[in-house]
């Protein structure tokens, strides 16, 4: 077999199962990411960007660095790829927290052995998105719960409201 007959690096990774491994010079696979670069759309210069398994978009895409001929890109390594991986993983983790954090909120209100902990939790349906408020005390029992509106202000004032009235949905 002479090297005409043999595949290029491009037919290579599209005869390549989805799932399979790719160590190329401009993408890399493994089981759970895809590191590609790419031409730079906004100047001459290069980026990366790296793709959760399953997802359309990017979870990452930065600037790449320039090869020693300043033409074309410096290729994947093992290393790089391992880097890209810890960083787009922290973006990911940092976006999953920053969405918790919107769609949960709590505070606590009473005294002494009568502390709550009111918790509101938004459930965020397209068409009918509500929130669910939720009392417990410091055993972790239930006290109360009631179904909101998605835009409910929770505050000291707004929870101290709620469980003075015995939890009553009208009391929030």
């Amino acid at each position: 077999m002479n090297d005409s007959t043999l595949p290029s690096a491009d037919e290579a990774a599209h005869d390549t199962p989805g799932d399979a491994p790719i160590q190329e010079a401009r993408l890399w696979r493994d089981e759970r990411w895809t590191a590609e670069v790419i031409k730079n759309e906004d100047d001459d210069g290069w980026a990366v960007s790296m793709t959760l398994r399953g997802e359309s978009e990017p979870a990452l895409v930065g600037p790449w660095t320039m090869g020693r001929d300043k033409k074309n890109p410096k290729p994947l390594d093992v290393a790089a790829f391992h880097t890209l991986v810890k960083t787009a993983s922290e973006v990911l983790r940092r976006h999953e927290q920053q969405l918790h954090a919107q769609l949960h909120k709590a505070v606590t209100v009473g005294a002494g052995d009568e502390l709550v902990r009111v918790a509101l939790r938004i459930v965020p349906d397209e068409e009918y998105p509500y929130a669910v408020l939720t009392a417990h005390d410091d055993a972790g029992q239930l006290l109360g719960e009631a179904r909101v509106e998605a835009n409910y202000k929770l505050s000291q004032a707004s929870a101290l409201a709620w469980v003075e009235s015995d939890y009553s949905p009208r009391g929030r």
